[in-house]
């Protein structure tokens, strides 16, 4: 009697249901965020669409098949959902004890990039090819370690009580971690993933209580960086193009300025509803390049117009919502730094990605999250889906 009084009195009791409701309420797929999973598999969805339109005509790259690349994105967001899942499973405090391995890992992998296996695709060395028509660019891989690995230094001592805000020490150290990635990255060079990484480090300290100080030097340091590599001709010729472009559109319309003109000729065209899916004359001619993988927004500005494009905003607009929640509701500050990475990435990624192809920013060859064809960087986003998944599955449960 003792035990069954015991056991009641903590409001689950056999007369309201006992060990099932315990075990119904404390269930991961009951725990869930539902809303960023439905999310995110929407977009997969329609950039599946987006991209079958984009690339249905293109013979010369789709081996004479108009389903191949509909099918391998199919494929991609299989395998990126089960690597979520495992995400999940392991957890996200598990995996802050492999941290050190996953970061050995992925630096290895970008350093290939630098050795013969390395390949280049749009005027960026930052490939690795597998072969069988497979490529791997390790640099999306990179966000996710250097947010795991930056969360696990500056929330050590904080969530172990020692200490209330990561001291300058730990956050120097944390930088410290982010500086070879970086290096090499510049090196390929790839300035899009550096343009992410960067901004996933302030939100990082940010989300970590770090002093301001520290904030406002990196974006002091950042500026005269930028200026130091446009003075000592760091940039490599196309990207100093992009740059001229997108200060001038009309510098040279038919050469480097192209890609951005035929951009805003397609979402313009567009208007209210769009030209109908399968039906724009931009996409279904071929006037914009790489309109499967950076510039897919331009077929969602086109043939289903600003509804079609406002709808993608909006599901990305949900994603983030729902990681600042979780992010909110964490009581580790390990979980809230990881989440506050992944919010960063996304956010700016996202932003940069539109931008570019309205012609409000310049282009840096990112990949729209979730909607955009290439493997690499639709594994990535899910894995981190799954580490925002796994901290509000491990969150304690209200009292």
């Amino acid at each position: 009697m003792a035990g069954t009084k015991a056991f009641s009195v903590s409001g689950y009791g056999p007369e309201r249901g006992g060990i099932a409701r315990l075990l119904a309420r404390d269930s991961t797929v009951r725990r869930l965020d539902w809303p960023l999973l439905f999310s995110a598999i929407a977009l997969s969805l329609i950039g599946s669409v987006l991209v079958y339109s984009a690339t249905r005509n293109r013979t010369e790259l789709n081996q004479g098949d108009p389903y191949y690349f509909f099918f391998r994105h199919i494929l991609n967001t299989g395998i990126g959902f089960a690597l979520m899942v495992g995400t999940v499973w392991l957890g996200h405090r598990t995996l802050r004890g492999a941290v050190p391995a996953l970061y050995g890992l992925s630096l290895v992998l970008v350093l290939l990039v630098l050795t013969p296996l390395g390949a280049t695709i749009n005027g960026a060395h930052a490939w690795i090819v597998i072969g069988g028509g497979f490529s791997l660019q390790p640099s999306e891989f990179t966000k996710i370690t250097i947010i795991l690995g930056m969360a696990m230094m500056l929330a050590a001592r904080v969530d172990a009580g020692d200490i209330v805000h990561p001291d300058h020490r730990t956050v120097v150290k944390a930088l410290g971690l982010v500086v070879p990635p970086v290096a090499v990255i510049m090196l390929m060079p790839d300035l899009g993933s550096v343009m992410v990484i960067v901004v996933i480090v302030l939100g990082v300290l940010l989300a970590s209580g770090a002093s301001n100080r520290w904030i406002v030097g990196l974006i002091g340091a950042g500026a005269t960086g930028a200026v130091l590599v446009a003075v000592l001709g760091l940039l490599d010729e196309y990207q100093i193009n992009r740059f001229a472009a997108f200060a001038n559109p009309e510098l040279d319309p038919a050469g480097v300025g192209y890609n951005t003109n035929q951009a805003r000729i397609a979402i313009g065209s567009g208007g209210l509803a769009g030209t109908g899916l399968f039906k724009g004359s931009q996409t279904t001619g071929q006037f914009v390049p790489e309109q499967q993988t950076d510039f897919v927004f331009t077929v969602a500005g086109e043939e289903l117009g600003f509804l079609g494009a406002g709808l993608i905003i909006v599901l990305l607009g949900v994603v983030l919502w729902r990681a600042c929640r979780i992010a909110r509701e964490t009581t580790e500050l390990y979980g809230t730094i990881v989440a506050a990475g992944i919010i960063a990435w996304f956010a700016f990624q996202s932003f940069e990605n539109i931008g570019m192809t309205l012609g409000i920013m310049p282009v840096a060859g990112l990949p729209l999250p979730f909607v955009s064809y290439g493997g690499s960087s639709m594994f990535a986003v899910w894995v981190a889906i799954g580490l925002l998944q796994s901290i509000r599955v491990q969150r304690p449960l209200a009292a």
